[in-house]
């Protein structure tokens, strides 16, 4: 599920892609960040598809092998280890997995089958996949760690894949690592008993408020929370201070007057991790400074109320 400094990208990224646009149609750039948010559930669920579709073509090439006219014992005889991994086989019994799948029309992998051959091969030569059909073992635990490994080091370093993926939304770009993330703690998380559910896109209710109430606050008061910067940063003409960092003070100091139940510290660490990430490398530094005046100088003043959790 997404988390609370995915979303924070997120509206930065609208944020910014709003400013820059001139645009004033704030419902129109409010549901195109939902909409953005929400695709990333599609990625989520072609990446745990892709296993399944590996597996499918291993299983149907061992079947078009025992067809041939002069089969060998070991065509004839296959290893199907891989065919019979437990972990691929509770997603491949996924009704709500294969439900989305058809629901949203998610028929990538048949439309496009060569990115399943590719990594499919790729796996084949590796010694990944040859030392793991070798071992006699054959338990839950040995599984779930190969199905991880296969994830973690053929799906989702893929650089063709990410290529393509880009290719279908430009907003994936950005998701790929925390979805390759996501998918790799879905894997973790199975159990033997398991039926796989996919589970919300949000952790709760309070999450999926908070973007549209983090995005309406602060491109509604972009104005006002630039005087507070002003205010703190004396020997910097506003020019000066890169886009994305002015963007992210001024949702820090959305967070410090407009969410009681966010404490000040969690706000200044997000940011700072986001903009190393995403903006130059003293930005991180540059923000914690500016933040930090803010706040304090709220907190003497009077303007900082925090409540509950907010207090922390």
């Amino acid at each position: 599920m997404i988390n609370r400094r995915h979303i924070r990208v997120k509206v930065m990224q609208s944020v910014y892609a709003m400013t820059h646009s001139k645009s004033d149609n704030i419902v129109k750039e409010e549901k195109f960040l939902r909409q953005s948010i929400d695709k990333m559930y599609d990625l989520y669920i072609l990446s745990l598809d892709m296993l399944v579709r590996i597996n499918l073509l291993a299983e149907n090439t061992l079947e078009a092998s025992k067809q041939k006219h002069l089969a060998t014992p070991e065509e004839l005889n296959p290893n199907k280890k891989f065919i019979d991994n437990k972990v691929i086989n509770i997603l491949k019994q996924s009704v709500s997995l294969q439900n989305y799948i058809e629901e949203n029309n998610l028929n990538n992998w048949y439309l496009d089958d060569k990115y399943v051959a590719n990594i499919y091969k790729e796996l084949l030569d590796s010694n990944l996949y040859k030392d793991y059909m070798k071992s006699k073992e054959g338990s839950f635990k040995k599984d779930k760690k190969f199905i991880v490994r296969l994830f973690s080091e053929f799906i989702a370093p893929n650089e063709k894949l990410a290529a393509y993926f880009e290719g279908i939304n430009i907003s994936w770009v950005d998701d790929i690592p925390f979805v390759n993330t996501w998918v790799v703690k879905t894997l973790l998380e199975l159990e033997n008993t398991d039926t796989f559910v996919i589970g919300r896109l949000y952790k709760n209710s309070d999450d999926e408020q908070y973007v549209s109430d983090l995005f309406k606050k602060t491109v509604l008061n972009l104005h006002k929370f630039e005087e507070e910067v002003v205010d703190k940063t004396p020997n910097w003409e506003t020019d000066r201070i890169a886009d994305l960092d002015m963007i992210l003070i001024k949702m820090g100091v959305c967070e410090f007057l407009k969410f009681p139940s966010i404490p000040v510290k969690a706000t200044i660490n997000e940011y700072i991790e986001i903009a190393k990430d995403y903006s130059t490398t003293k930005s991180g530094v540059f923000i914690n400074g500016v933040l930090d005046k803010i706040w304090k100088d709220f907190e003497k003043t009077g303007r900082l109320n925090k409540i509950g959790r907010g207090t922390l």
